[in-house]
């Protein structure tokens, strides 16, 4: 099955306001000076480009996905504070040495070749600038996309090579120091950042799964009517719902950066 990525608005109800909490921490342990030129690889709907916007006053931010909804939605959100443009991580459609700060969130394990992402990132930009990216903790403390694979698994066992606690074993910062190593980059450092995902019941959790955009909601888009009822009966029976009807869950990000 192959992860759908075409829609802004619908992946922004599902990840986007866990992306704006992290983001938020990103940018601030990157303590960047001010008046910077940013490039934001992968920007999806623009959480991480509106941090940097909104807390570190750059000169601009350029702001790049493959799919051109993304980039549409990015660019209402951004507005005149970037310049948002469709392209490849592979081949990024910016000029040597351009950038001062390269930053990408929540987007290099889905990259088929993230050396070569980090490469180009590098090209890209200036010396003594900085590369940075963060990406979900999946394998150890992501709870609400385990708990909802775990339940799709119990109901579905085909779909265990699906579940991106698997999918992606090496999300964790001793992957991504060595692909940092790799690229050649130095002073590398590493930090973890944890958020809270509270749910005001179990609709606002369910409800995200729904939009089509990303690995858990393209899965869900190619369920029927009874399998999807019952994947959500599954959850309400195995997340952990309050008396008041919320759900707290934890998450951690992995964040690694570099000078070049």
């Amino acid at each position: 099955m192959q992860d759908s990525w075409q829609s802004g608005d619908p992946y922004e109800y599902y990840m986007g306001r866990w992306s704006k909490l992290v983001a938020a921490q990103f940018v601030d342990w990157l303590s960047p000076k001010p008046q910077l030129r940013w490039l934001d690889v992968g920007c999806g709907s623009g959480a991480l480009s509106e941090a940097a916007i909104s807390r570190h006053n750059p000169e601009i931010v350029i702001a790049v996905d493959q799919s051109e909804g993304f980039v549409r939605t990015a660019q209402h959100r951004l507005g005149s504070l970037a310049i948002c443009k469709t392209g490849n991580a592979l081949a990024l459609p910016v000029d040597d040495k351009s950038v001062g700060i390269v930053v990408s969130g929540l987007v290099l394990n889905f990259i088929a070749q993230p050396e070569k992402a980090l490469s180009e990132m590098k090209r890209i930009t200036r010396k003594d600038g900085t590369v940075a990216v963060y990406i979900w903790d999946y394998a150890g403390k992501v709870e609400f996309l385990n708990l909802f694979w775990d339940a799709a698994v119990a109901l579905n066992p085909d779909a265990s090579p699906l579940h991106e606690g698997r999918r992606f074993p090496d999300a964790n910062a001793e992957h991504l120091i060595e692909l940092y190593k790799r690229a050649g980059l130095s002073k590398i450092e590493t930090i973890p950042l944890e958020i809270e995902t509270k749910f005001s019941d179990l609709d606002d959790y369910w409800q995200p799964f729904l939009g089509g955009q990303g690995p858990a909601p393209t899965y869900v888009s190619k369920l029927d009517d009874s399998a999807k009822r019952l994947l959500k009966e599954r959850l309400a029976h195995s997340l952990p719902i309050a008396a008041d009807g919320s759900i707290k869950l934890s998450a951690r990000a992995w964040a690694v950066k570099g000078i070049v």
